[in-house]
C-alpha cells in the first residue's frame, strides 16, 4: 500500500509566554509613580510656593537699571552771583569678565593710550585689572572733562564705559571757600554750606528700568523714576564785599606774618551775614590743597578772650542797671588799682573821667568799678542776652559756644576782669552779634547766612536811649584821643573798639597776642558791624589798634561806598536824635 509524505514539522519555534513577575512589575510602577510625584511636586514648589525665584534669576540676566543722575543745586549771593555750580562729567570704568571674553589686554598700545589720557601708571592700570579678571566693575577715573571722555570712546575698548557725574565748580574759588565749603569725590558735602544744606542741594536721582535682550537690546521698558534736581541756594553775602574782605585780611596776615586773620561783617537792621572770610585759605577746586588747617573756618569755630571790646557792654549794663548815668564821674587813679591782692592796670592814664571818656581812653579801673558796683548776674545777665556763650544762628558744621562762665561764688579780681573781657571766651562771628545788637539800638536778631525775604523782628534786649549814648560814645573812641583812631573812617561817624589779648595755652597765658578790632559804622544811622581779628602777629605791632584796626578802616570804607551809604561826619547831633526818636 503506497504511503504518502508525512507533514513537514514547524519549523519556527513558538516562543514560550513571557512571565510577569509581579515584584518587578511593582518595583518599576513605584519608581515611576515616586518620580511623577517628585516632578509634580517640585513644579508645585516653584509655581506656587516660591514662584519668584526663577522670575528673579531670569531678570538678574535680562533686566538692567540705568541711574539718572541729578544736578546738586547752585548756590549764589545775594546778588545772584555764581559761588557753586556743577558741571557735566563722566566717570570711566571697566568691565574685566567683558575685556577678557574679548581678547584680554592684547592690543598694548591701546590700553597704554587708555591710561596715558587718565593720568594712571600703565604696568599699575593693567595689572589691576589682570587680578579683577572675574569682576564686573572697577572705576578707572572719576570725573573726566568731556574731551578726554570724548578720546576714551575714540579708543573702543571692549569693557570700558563711562557714567554721567557731575563737579562741583567754585568760580569764587579761595574768597569764599570757609563759607561755601567743598564737596567730595561723590558729589557730597565735606564743610561749609555744601554740608550744612547738603540734604536741600542734593536732590534726588532717577532710575530707568529695561529688559535687554541678550544682543543688548531693549525689547520692554518696565519702569521710570524721575529724577529730582538739586534745589537751588541763595546766601546772605555780597560776593564784592566778600572779596575786599578777603584780600584785606590775608595782606594783613602776611603783613604782620600772623598766623591767621578773620573778618565778619553783618547787616545789623537784618542780621544778614555779608562777608566772612579767613586766611589761611583753600581752593576748593584743586582737591591736592584740601588740608585740615586751611578747611577750619575760623569765624565759627576759634575762640579768644574779647578784651577790651566787651566794655561797651559794661557801659551798657550799668546804664540800664541805675548804677551810673553820662555825667557820672570816676577816678581812676594813678591808674593802678589794687583788688583782692591783684592789680587793674590802665595803659592810658584816664583820671576822673566820665562814662564816654572811660571808653575812650579803655580805662581797665573805669569798668572794673562798673563791674563791681553791680550785681554780677547783672552784667552777665546783658552779655548772655547779646548773645554771648549762644549760638549765633548761622546754623554751620562746627560752631563753637565759646567759654561762658558760670561759678556760684565770684571773687572781686574775677569780677573786674570780666568787665574788660578776660574769664570768657567768645568767636569773631558772636562778637560781631553782639555789635549788631548795639547798631540795632537793642534789638537781638539771629544772624542768618541766608538771604532774607522779610526782616525778623528780633527780640528787645536793652531800651533803645540806653544804647544810643553808649554808641555815641563808642564814636568818641575813633576821634582824636581815643585807642582806635585808625578804625575811624571820612565822612562818615564810626564807632569802634579794640582789643588786645594774649594767647591762651595750658595752664595760662602764652608769649603771642591776638589783636582785634569791633565796630558799627555810620552812628547816626548803623547799617553795618565788622569784627576783624589778627591772630598772633609776629614783630612789634601786634594791638589791635594797630594790626586790626587799619583793616578794618579800609574795609568799612569800601563797604559803604559799595553798598551806596551817604556819609553821616556832618549831620548836627540834634538832628541825629530826632531820627532816631522817629525810628
Amino acid at each position: 500500500m503506497f504511503k504518502g509524505k508525512a507533514k513537514p514539522t514547524n519549523q519556527r519555534a513558538k516562543k514560550p509566554a513571557p512571565t510577569l513577575i509581579k515584584w518587578r512589575f511593582v518595583t518599576v510602577c513605584v519608581c515611576i509613580s515616586f518620580a511623577l510625584v517628585a516632578l509634580i511636586s517640585r513644579a508645585a514648589y516653584i509655581q506656587v510656593i516660591e514662584p519668584d525665584r526663577l522670575r528673579y534669576e531670569g531678570d538678574l540676566r535680562s533686566v538692567r537699571v540705568k541711574a539718572l543722575h541729578s544736578s546738586r543745586g547752585m548756590i549764589t549771593d545775594r546778588n545772584d552771583e555764581s559761588l557753586a555750580v556743577s558741571v557735566p562729567v563722566e566717570a570711566v570704568y571697566v568691565d574685566p569678565v567683558t575685556v577678557f571674553k574679548n581678547g584680554g589686554l592684547k592690543e598694548k598700545d591701546r590700553w597704554y593710550a587708555l591710561a596715558d589720557v587718565l593720568g594712571l601708571d600703565r604696568e599699575e592700570m593693567l595689572t589691576r585689572i589682570e587680578k579683577n579678571r572675574k569682576k564686573r566693575f572697577i572705576y578707572l577715573q572719576r570725573q573726566v572733562g568731556p574731551a578726554v571722555a570724548n578720546y576714551v570712546a575714540g579708543l573702543k575698548l571692549p569693557g570700558i564705559g563711562m557714567n554721567d557725574e557731575s563737579r562741583r565748580f567754585y568760580p569764587a574759588g579761595e574768597v569764599s571757600s570757609h563759607l561755601v565749603g567743598v564737596t567730595g569725590i561723590d558729589g557730597r558735602g565735606l564743610e561749609g554750606i555744601e554740608r550744612g544744606y547738603d540734604g536741600w542741594l542734593s536732590g534726588e536721582p532717577g532710575r530707568r528700568t529695561v529688559r535687554k535682550d541678550r544682543y543688548g537690546r531693549v525689547v520692554e521698558n518696565i519702569s521710570l523714576e524721575a529724577k529730582e534736581e538739586g534745589k537751588p541756594l541763595q546766601l546772605s553775602i555780597d560776593q564784592r564785599l566778600q572779596a575786599i574782605s578777603y584780600r584785606a585780611i590775608k595782606q594783613a596776615v602776611a603783613d604782620y606774618r600772623a598766623t591767621s586773620g578773620s573778618l565778619v561783617m553783618v547787616d545789623v537792621r537784618t542780621g544778614e551775614v555779608l562777608a566772612m572770610v579767613n586766611a589761611p585759605s583753600y581752593n576748593p577746586n584743586n582737591r591736592a590743597d584740601l588740608k585740615s588747617f586751611k578747611m577750619r573756618n575760623r569765624a565759627i569755630t576759634d575762640v579768644f578772650e574779647p578784651g577790651s571790646t566787651i566794655k561797651p557792654l559794661v557801659v551798657l549794663a550799668a546804664l540800664e542797671n541805675g548804677v551810673a548815668d553820662e555825667n557820672t564821674i570816676i577816678d581812676t587813679g594813678n591808674g593802678v588799682m589794687s583788688i583782692g591782692g591783684a592789680r587793674v592796670r590802665d595803659v592810658s592814664k584816664a583820671g576822673k573821667a566820665d562814662l564816654r571818656k572811660i571808653l575812650q581812653k579803655s580805662s581797665n579801673i573805669g569798668v572794673s568799678k562798673l563791674s563791681l558796683s553791680m550785681p554780677v548776674e547783672a552784667l552777665l545777665g546783658l552779655y548772655s542776652s547779646f548773645g554771648i556763650g549762644d549760638a549765633t544762628g548761622v546754623n554751620l558744621i562746627g560752631e563753637s559756644f565759646g567759654l561762658y562762665p558760670n561759678r556760684r561764688r565770684w571773687s572781686d579780681f574775677e569780677r573786674a576782669t570780666l568787665s574788660f573781657g578776660y574769664g570768657l571766651s567768645i568767636t569773631p562771628a558772636q562778637l560781631v552779634r553782639a555789635y549788631a545788637v548795639l547798631g540795632g539800638l537793642g534789638v537781638n536778631r539771629p544772624l542768618s547766612i541766608l538771604k532774607t525775604e522779610a526782616v525778623v523782628p528780633g527780640k528787645q534786649v536793652a531800651s533803645r536811649e540806653n544804647t544810643r549814648k553808649v554808641l555815641d560814645m563808642l564814636e568818641a573812641v575813633t576821634q582824636e584821643g581815643g585807642s582806635a583812631r585808625r578804625a575811624a573812617v571820612d565822612g562818615y561817624r564810626v564807632g569802634a573798639k579794640t582789643g588786645t589779648a594774649k594767647v591762651a595755652v595750658a595752664g595760662g597765658y602764652g608769649d603771642e597776642y591776638i589783636g582785634y578790632t569791633a565796630g558799627i559804622a555810620p552812628i547816626s544811622n548803623p547799617r553795618i558791624a565788622i569784627v576783624v581779628v589778627i591772630n598772633e602777629p609776629q614783630g612789634d605791632k601786634y594791638y589791635g589798634g594797630q594790626v586790626a584796626a587799619p583793616v578794618f578802616s579800609d574795609v568799612m570804607k569800601s563797604a559803604l561806598q559799595i553798598l551806596n551809604i551817604a556819609p553821616d561826619a556832618q549831620q548836627p547831633s540834634l538832628q541825629i536824635a530826632k531820627t532816631d526818636r522817629q525810628n
